[in-house]
């Protein structure tokens, strides 16, 4: 008897194997997730519904990983049949391979310098507060006018770090302002507030951008109003979501999405993070030229950079 019934309980369905376990079972991904990253509990993991991938027989999963006030993305491609989880980038033959980046890229409205239609673009993500930002920005405003006047342009992209520096919002929201009265205006602003870095804080910040407006007879009374309003915060707070949505780097064996950290400029869509030495910054430049030149002569338009300017 007693034989009998371990044979009957063997062949009774265990309790939640009836389904076996896939990647698409949110629960299942998360577990498997924290097992794979050393995670803290602390860390919240949210996995998003399955969208379509580039490559026929997988679905693209999101994952946003909160801890506190920062968040931060990873993207995942599951099989059809749930079974495999594969992490990394997809490319196609004959786009470019920063074709991501790209298409997530807005110029539009965005203070620039440089020749109009430039084989190259570089979109810089920068904190007017950040010191690597300030060596950056010396770097670029010296060396690309003098270096290639015609082949590259420079879009900039405010992305103030608001957890650490305190007064870099404000010199965003007042750039801003500057810019929508005076584009050049804007560049004497900007290299002025780098120039003058290591002297302004949050209590002079406001006095000391009234003596440079004065200094530099842009102080009108619009601009003025925009300012003391705050009435482009908005569009810097935009600029930081948009930054935040680039696709980023592979670091530490994950792909981490989103600028997180200035400055991060795109080179032709290329993600560059940190104040890149100039020789090593002119030698990408140089590739990147000679590449588009090459490209040109083989009549490849499939690899022509685009970045689209978005609503």
């Amino acid at each position: 008897m007693r034989l009998l019934l371990t044979a009957l309980l063997c062949l009774l369905p265990v309790s939640g194997a009836e389904t076996p376990k896939n990647f698409f079972d949110k629960p299942t991904m998360e577990a498997y997730l924290r097992h794979l990253m050393p995670f803290s509990p602390q860390v919240q993991i949210q996995i998003l519904d399955p969208t379509p991938a580039p490559v026929a027989g997988l679905k693209k999963i999101k994952v946003k990983y909160t801890f506190g006030q920062f968040s931060e993305e990873s993207s995942f491609y599951v099989s059809s049949d749930g079974k495999h989880l594969i992490q990394g980038d997809v490319f196609t033959a004959g786009a470019s391979p920063f074709q991501a980046q790209l298409d997530k890229l807005n110029t539009k409205g965005a203070p620039s310098f440089g020749a109009e239609g430039a084989p190259v673009t570089v979109v810089l993500f920068s904190d007017f507060e950040c010191p690597l930002c300030k060596d950056e920005a010396k770097s670029l405003r010296t060396n690309l006018p003098k270096e290639y006047p015609t082949q590259v342009k420079v879009y900039f992209k405010d992305f103030p770090l608001v957890q650490i520096h305190p007064w870099a919002k404000a010199a965003a929201v007042a750039g801003r302002c500057i810019y929508h009265e005076n584009a050049k205006g804007f560049w004497d602003y900007y290299d002025w507030i780098y120039d003058n870095q290591g002297d302004l804080n949050a209590d002079n910040l406001k006095a000391k951008t009234a003596e440079f407006l004065a200094a530099h007879k842009l102080d009108s009374m619009a601009m003025g109003q925009c300012i003391e309003t705050k009435a482009t915060e908005k569009e810097v707070e935009q600029s930081m979501a948009e930054g935040r949505a680039i696709p980023g780097l592979m670091e530490s064996g994950q792909r981490m999405d989103g600028v997180d950290s200035t400055p991060t400029l795109y080179l032709n869509g290329l993600p560059i993070v940190g104040n890149i030495p100039w020789p090593n910054l002119k030698a990408l430049i140089d590739k990147e030229l000679a590449y588009q030149q090459q490209a040109k002569a083989e009549s490849e338009k499939c690899c022509e950079v685009k970045i689209p300017a978005l609503n």
